[in-house]
């Protein structure tokens, strides 16, 4: 770990990025906001010109990870893909993609304990990832009766949980990621179980 210099009207995100390369090295309590401006090149001090403590910090890596996270998902899910089903396979990959490509983000979003409604900007991205997912459903639930659909938020919520365990379990570093399957393998397989078990796709699909 190198010590950063900033851009001069670039502090915001100067710290910003000290902060996602200490939470991706040591977990976001592994570090105090002096670390992180001295990483960034600057005193303590001048932390507070733009974050009022760790936690405002943490909660704007995560924002901007959502922003990241939510456009790979949009353009995962909206890429031209053939099926309704091959689309919602590509939002599953992307959230695999982008837990390897953005650890700091990634714990910053979900393993911080920093809540999505610490602000609203957070709040807004976030529902924006969140509605990609139950667009999906929706789209693959389209050939079934209204009355017997799933509730598309439902489906998003265990796909996106099934991601989630496939990723802490088997992508990041973790025991688990001695399994004898390919992440992407074992997510693909245990979404196309659960979608079948809830009729959204034919068996021989």
């Amino acid at each position: 770990m190198t010590k950063r210099g900033y851009h001069h009207g670039n502090l915001r995100q100067a710290l910003v990025e000290a902060a996602l390369e200490l939470i991706a090295e040591r977990g976001p309590t592994g570090f105090t906001l002096s670390e992180a401006a001295k990483l960034a090149g600057v005193t303590p001090a001048a932390v507070y010109r733009h974050f009022d403590g760790r936690e405002a910090l943490i909660a704007e890596a995560a924002r901007q990870g959502y922003e990241i996270f939510a456009d790979l998902m949009e353009y995962a899910y909206d890429g031209g893909k053939p099926t309704a089903l091959a689309a919602f396979e590509a939002t599953g990959r992307a959230y695999l993609a982008f837990a390897r490509k953005y650890p700091g983000h990634y714990v910053a979003m979900f393993e911080s304990g920093v809540s999505v409604n610490a602000s609203a900007d957070l709040a807004r991205v976030a529902e924006r990832s969140r509605n990609v997912l139950e667009r999906a459903a929706m789209d693959l639930a389209q050939h079934i009766p209204p009355a017997k659909r799933p509730p598309a938020a439902m489906v998003s919520a265990h796909i996106w949980a099934l991601s989630h365990g496939v990723v802490e379990l088997f992508a990041r570093g973790s025991p688990g990621t001695q399994a004898p399957y390919p992440p992407e393998d074992l997510l693909e397989t245990g979404v196309g179980i659960y979608l079948r078990g809830l009729g959204l796709i034919p068996p021989d699909t």
